[in-house]
């Protein structure tokens, strides 16, 4: 099975001299590297994946703290943020012009070209963090939507009053075993079908969701709802009311984040038309998509469950019936989790091999691949230290979202800890350095306001999210397996 011996594209990066030849050079980018072909269409795939995660039906819970008046408002003001910091950091794939300048691989690369010095380090850090959290996040989230699968069995066969208490670790290993072979999918370049698989089921398990809202609302009475969320003494202590607050508007900022993988998508655009250009017109179509889904299950399941809403009304069972509905909403979001995954972990995953490639350059476990025939998928490209290195890291993660269950509010730590730098000063930073503005400029004013701004409101996230973290940990039953 095992074809001729041929040297990895990774290895053929590092030493252009042996695609010389022009037979070569014309399935060759600029940079030596093969031929790119995504498009703006294949890059929105990428964004709405990677944005419209599962907290998309936690969004009326976020909605239920803030109230009328301020949810809303919230979510239109950080598609805004998004939308702008990410046209940014676009024009900064290229460097120093964003058309025709040298390529940056990476979010590092990119502030390596426009900024330098331990700012790299501290972006790395803020960026793979980030990264391996929300695969962690992933495999505990897909996991509770199979097992909210098997509940809704056990609930419609045996009654709502059955507390139907299933463990979560099967299906963690099951979804680890479907990204060991996921896994094996050599880089983002050939990523395009998961993403548009998973895009499809965010839609799907958005709009039922959506629809047994817009049932609910119907159907009544109607649930309780004020302009200001959950009432102080009614609904929620004061002190709660606080906590809650900011980890709605948290809550709402991280689920447009999507900066940690911005620039790895846009290396994936043929051109021309211009890299940035395309990007930014995937850009406005996935932030703009996202918005819609974002505003319309927020506020419509709000109407639906007033200020009680569930965090989840998908996993968390705010519908029971028709059963076999919530079954398939939440498979799709098990799917959806499963592209989603691997749209996260591609950026480790070539972080550490280009980084082993650079050290190792003569080592064939890792640089060399051999050509394997699969049935109905031809030749493939198979490499020794790939396999044994992902599949690793997909072992670790299952582990560690096993032994930490409550992991999802370390998450959304490490996502108030990212977000700040990673979605908005980086950005305004590079631009402003790009653009070489004058210091206390009009523009110069209102970026260092609009970064300072969001700096507050991730530090705020982060204390209520150590809140969360320090209450679940008082609450936790190693134990106890029902969701």
């Amino acid at each position: 099975m095992t074809g001729q011996f041929q040297k990895s594209s990774m290895y053929m990066e590092h030493n252009p001299g042996i695609v010389e030849n022009g037979d070569f050079r014309k399935n060759l980018d600029d940079d030596g590297r093969p031929k790119r072909t995504g498009t703006w269409m294949t890059a929105s795939a990428h964004i709405i994946t990677a944005v419209i995660g599962s907290g998309v039906l936690s969004l009326a819970w976020a909605i239920a703290q803030l109230g009328w008046v301020a949810g809303p408002a919230v979510l239109m003001a950080f598609s805004f943020i998004t939308y702008f910091t990410s046209t940014l950091l676009a024009d900064c794939y290229r460097s120093p012009d964003p058309v025709h300048g040298k390529r940056n691989y990476t979010y590092m690369d990119v502030v390596r070209a426009n900024l330098g010095g331990r700012k790299v380090q501290l972006c790395g850090l803020a960026q793979y963090g980030n990264l391996i959290g929300v695969t962690i996040g992933y495999t505990i989230t897909a996991s509770i939507s199979m097992v909210a699968v098997k509940r809704s069995n056990c609930f419609h066969k045996h009654g709502h009053h059955v507390k139907c208490r299933t463990s979560n670790n099967p299906f963690m290993i099951i979804f680890a075993c479907i990204q060991i072979l996921l896994s094996q999918i050599p880089n983002f370049h050939k990523l395009s079908w998961l993403s548009i698989i998973a895009a499809v089921m965010s839609f799907a398990y958005s709009s039922i969701g959506l629809g047994l809202s817009v049932a609910k609302v119907i159907a009544g009475p109607h649930a309780r709802t004020t302009l200001t969320g959950g009432t102080v003494g009614i609904d929620v202590s004061a002190s709660d009311k606080v906590w809650k607050t900011f980890q709605a508007i948290g809550d709402i900022a991280f689920a447009y984040a999507y900066s940690t993988v911005l620039v790895e998508i846009q290396d994936t655009l043929k051109s021309p038309p211009a890299e940035n250009k395309a990007m930014k017109r995937a850009t406005s179509i996935g932030i703009a998509t996202t918005t819609v889904f974002y505003v319309l299950c927020g506020c419509v399941g709000y109407a639906a469950f007033g200020n009680d809403a569930p965090g989840n009304f998908l996993t968390g069972f705010g519908f029971y019936e028709p059963f076999w509905l919530v079954d398939l909403a939440n498979i799709c979001i098990a799917i959806h989790l499963i592209g989603a995954y691997q749209v996260f972990c591609q950026p480790i995953f070539g972080f550490v091999e280009s980084q082993c490639a650079k050290r190792w350059p003569e080592s064939k476990f890792i640089n060399s691949e051999h050509a394997v025939n699969l049935p109905f998928h031809g030749a493939y490209c198979f490499n020794s230290f790939r396999l044994v290195w992902r599949t690793a890291y997909v072992v670790m993660t299952a582990i560690l979202a096993m032994l930490f269950p409550f992991f999802n509010d370390f998450l959304g730590l490490l996502g108030a800890a990212s977000f700040w730098p990673l979605t908005v000063y980086f950005p305004i930073e590079m631009y402003i350095a790009r653009t070489k503005m004058p210091r206390f400029s009009f523009t110069w004013t209102w970026m260092k306001i609009l970064s300072w701004a969001c700096l507050v409101i991730s530090l705020v996230s982060a204390a209520a999210a150590i809140q969360g973290l320090a209450t679940d940990v008082k609450k936790y039953k190693p134990f106890q397996t029902e969701q």
